[in-house]
């Protein structure tokens, strides 16, 4: 299930968010939107924890969809600490979603893979 997030939430579940925040801009009268649906749901599957999957109704949100400056639906934002990591738009089809979400997911499983495990970290403090 996705998390529904509107211009209300939307500080709290994303830019406050403890983990990576993958955005999906999406509107009900969007057929793009409605197909790749079932492709985030996977990507959330595989992620678990380590990314969180919000939902953003852009005709409800307006001023979030003009804060975003929205061109197309469906645009995906990988949001990190509050601040944009990924832009994912005008992809030409599931294909092109499916490899750019498989890049995202390689990226957050390695890192979080490290932060689990302390002994693997080097804590020591340097210099430059």
């Amino acid at each position: 299930m996705v998390l529904s997030v509107s211009e209300q939430t939307f500080t709290q579940e994303v830019l406050e968010s403890p983990v990576p925040v993958l955005v999906n801009f999406e509107a009900p009268w969007c057929g793009l939107c409605r197909i790749i649906h079932p492709l985030l749901l996977q990507f959330k599957s595989q992620c678990g924890e380590q990314i969180k999957l919000v939902g953003v109704n852009a005709d409800e949100n307006f001023q979030l969809s003009n804060t975003y400056r929205l061109k197309s639906l469906p645009t995906l934002l990988l949001v990190e600490n509050g601040i944009i990591r990924h832009r994912l738009e005008g992809f030409r089809g599931r294909d092109d979603l499916r490899l750019a979400l498989e890049e995202i997911k390689l990226t957050y499983t390695k890192r979080s893979k490290t932060y689990n495990h302390p002994q693997t970290a080097d804590l020591e403090c340097r210099t430059a």
